[in-house]
C-alpha cells in the first residue's frame, strides 16, 4: 500500500469535482483514502478563495488539519495565493493551484512514494464521487469568460474551457451505471457550455454530438434519470431548455445567479440583464408552469442606496421565486468593486441582508402550504428511522433547497423515486405519505 491519504474539500460544488479528481488519481495508483485525521499519513485541504469569509474558513481549515496531523497539502482557488497561505502556515508540505492536479499527486509521492506495481496500472477505473452514491456532479466547463466587479473567479480558475459532449457523456453513462440517479450539471456559466469550443462536435456511441447545451441535455435525457441544471445565465437559448422541462426531458428547475435587481447596480457588478428578469420569468412561466426557479442575490452592494434595495424586494415580490439565497456583499482582495466608493456599513448590510430574508420566507411559506394535497416525485436521500425517509422533490437541490419527509407505506432504498403525497408544508420544508414507487427506466445508464 502506497500510504493512506485523507482530504477537506471547502467551497462550491466544482471544487468537490476537483477534489473527487485528485482521489480518483490516488486510488488508482494504490492509495488508501481515509476519513479522519488520525488514520492518514497526509492530508489534502481543497480550498475556497471566493470571498474574505470563504478564505478564512480556509486558513482555519488549513491550521486544523496541521494541528490535527501535520503532513499538509494545499490546493484549490486559494492556491492560487500561495503568499496569503504561506505567510500564516509556512508549514505547510506544498501549495498548488486550481486545477493543478498533477501538482497534487506529485506532492503526495513526495510525501509517500506510491506504490510500484506494473499490474495497478492494468485495474480499470471506476467512478469516485464524495457525494453519496445516487447523486453526482457533472462539470461540464472549467472557468468564466464573465467580469463581474465583485468576482475574481477568472483570475483564480482562468477562461471558461469546456469538455467536448463525447466525454461528458461517457461520464455520465458510467455515473448512472454505478447507481448515480441524479446528474446535476454545474460550470461557472453552464449556459455558455461549448461557446469556446464553437460548439465543435465529438463522436459518442456512433453519432456526432455538438458541445451545445441543449444537445447535451437531449443526449443525457436518454439516461431515464433525473437531470438538473446549476448556474444558468438567462441568454436567450435557455427558452429551448425550458421546453425540454415541459416536455419531461429535464427537471423543471432553473438556478440562474442574478445577483440584484436595480439596473444601475446591475451595471456596476458588471452583470448581463437591465431588469428584464421579470419579463424572462413570466416567458419561462408560460412555457413550463411547473419550472422551480431559483436565485442568489447580493445585499450592500457599494452603492447600493435604500431606492435601489427597494427595488429588489419589489421585484422578489412580484416574482415570487420560488428558492432564494442571499448574502452580504464581502469585500474581495484584487476585485475592483473592493475600491468602489460608497461602501455600505456593515450594520446596514446585516440589517437588509435580514429583510429580503424575512420577505422570502413569507413567500417559501405560501409556495410550498400550496403544495398540501397535492402528489410529487420524492428521491429519497436518506431513512432515517423505520418507516420514514428523507428526499428531495424535484424542486430541490441537494445541500441548498428544502428535503420532504416521507412516511412509508412501502420498504424504500436510497435512491429510489416514490410518489408521495404531501400532507404538511413549514417555511422551506415538506412532509408526506408514499402512495408508489416509481422504477427506474430498464437499463438506465447502461452502455451501449
Amino acid at each position: 500500500m502506497a500510504g493512506r491519504v485523507g482530504m477537506v474539500s471547502l467551497g462550491c460544488p466544482k471544487a468537490l469535482v476537483d477534489s473527487e479528481q485528485i482521489l480518483a488519481r490516488l486510488q488508482a495508483e494504490g492509495y488508501q483514502l481515509v476519513s479522519s485525521y488520525q488514520e492518514a499519513d497526509a492530508v489534502i485541504v481543497n480550498t475556497c478563495g471566493f470571498i474574505t469569509p470563504a478564505v478564512e474558513e480556509s486558513l482555519q481549515a488549513i491550521g486544523e488539519a496541521l494541528d490535527q496531523n501535520g503532513k499538509v497539502i494545499v490546493t484549490g482557488c486559494l492556491g492560487e495565493r500561495p503568499e496569503t497561505i504561506l505567510s500564516r502556515y509556512p508549514q505547510v508540505c506544498s501549495v498548488t493551484g486550481s486545477q493543478d492536479f498533477a501538482g497534487v499527486v506529485e506532492a503526495v509521492h513526495r510525501l509517500l512514494p506510491p506504490e510500484r506495481s506494473p499490474h495497478r496500472r492494468l485495474l480499470p477505473s471506476a467512478p469516485l464521487t464524495l457525494t453519496p452514491r445516487h447523486y453526482s456532479y457533472l462539470k461540464i466547463a472549467e472557468g468564466c469568460n464573465h467580469t463581474c466587479s465583485f468576482c475574481i473567479i477568472p483570475k483564480l480558475r482562468g477562461l471558461q474551457v469546456s469538455r467536448d459532449a463525447a466525454e461528458l457523456l461517457g461520464q455520465a453513462y458510467r455515473l448512472v451505471a454505478s447507481g448515480s440517479r441524479e446528474l446535476l450539471l454545474i460550470a461557472q456559466d453552464s449556459s455558455a457550455y461549448g461557446a469556446d469550443l464553437r460548439h465543435r462536435p465529438s463522436q459518442f456511441q456512433g453519432r456526432s454530438v455538438p458541445a451545445d447545451l441543449v444537445s447535451l441535455v437531449d443526449e443525457l435525457s436518454a439516461l431515464g434519470v433525473w437531470i438538473r441544471l446549476h448556474y444558468v445565465y438567462p441568454y436567450p437559448h435557455v427558452d429551448r431548455l425550458v421546453e425540454r422541462m415541459a416536455e419531461g426531458k429535464l427537471l423543471p428547475y432553473l438556478d440562474v445567479p442574478w445577483q440584484h435587481a436595480s439596473p444601475k447596480l446591475l451595471r456596476a457588478m458588471r452583470r448581463p440583464g437591465s431588469g428584464r428578469q421579470l419579463e424572462t420569468i413570466r416567458r419561462w412561466r408560460q412555457i413550463c408552469p411547473e419550472v422551480t426557479i431559483r436565485s442568489t442575490f447580493i445585499v450592500g452592494f457599494p452603492g447600493e442606496t435604500e431606492e435601489d434595495f427597494t427595488q429588489l424586494l419589489d421585484f422578489l415580490q412580484e416574482a415570487q421565486l420560488d428558492r432564494v439565497g442571499a448574502f452580504p456583499y464581502s469585500e474581495v482582495a484584487e476585485a475592483d468593486a473592493t475600491a468602489f466608493p460608497d461602501q455600505v456599513p456593515e450594520e446596514r448590510k446585516q440589517e437588509r441582508y435580514a429583510r429580503l430574508m424575512a420577505l422570502q420566507q413569507g413567500i417559501s411559506r405560501a409556495k410550498l402550504a400550496a403544495k398540501v394535497g397535492r402528489e410529487t416525485e420524492v428521491l429519497i436521500d436518506a431513512l432515517p428511522e423505520a418507516g420514514v425517509a428523507v428526499g428531495r422533490s424535484q424542486a430541490d437541490a441537494p445541500d441548498i433547497d428544502g428535503s420532504v419527509r416521507v412516511r412509508l407505506s412501502q420498504p424504500a432504498r436510497v435512491g429510489d423515486r416514490l410518489r408521495v403525497r404531501i400532507s404538511g408544508a413549514s417555511d422551506y420544508d415538506l412532509e408526506g405519505v408514499s402512495l408508489s414507487a416509481l422504477p427506474w427506466p430498464l437499463g438506465a445508464g447502461q452502455l451501449v
